[in-house]
């Protein structure tokens, strides 16, 4: 009895040995992972902040260029109603120069 006893007592004591050591290394990390931790949540925070300067930028920027396109479209608009004739054998010359370019490419053509 007496043995089981002391057998017990070494096995608790043996378990009981690592964790006040244990502890102390936890103790002396924390507060290096709490800079850490620290650090990350305001590299988090300019990069939000940054990603959501980009979003209202580029949301500015492409009203902007919505407001051109719209500009742009309205003045082909009423020069093609000012010169029909004229609108017409431009966009008859432009086909046809694409049309050359884009066969002549398809066909293996060296010299396009």
């Amino acid at each position: 009895m007496e043995g089981s006893k002391n057998l017990t007592r070494t096995i608790d004591d043996a378990g009981a040995g690592p964790h006040p050591a244990m502890d102390r290394a936890f103790d002396a990390a924390r507060p290096a992972v709490d800079r850490l931790a620290f650090g990350a949540h305001k590299a988090v925070d300019k990069i939000a902040g940054a990603a959501t300067q980009v979003v209202n930028t580029l949301g500015v920027k492409g009203g902007q260029l919505k407001g051109v396109e719209v500009r742009v479209m309205d003045a082909c608009r009423g020069s093609v109603r000012e010169h029909p004739v004229a609108s017409l054998g431009i966009a008859l010359a432009v086909g046809f120069v694409l049309s050359r370019l884009l066969s002549s490419r398809s066909n293996g053509d060296p010299s396009a």
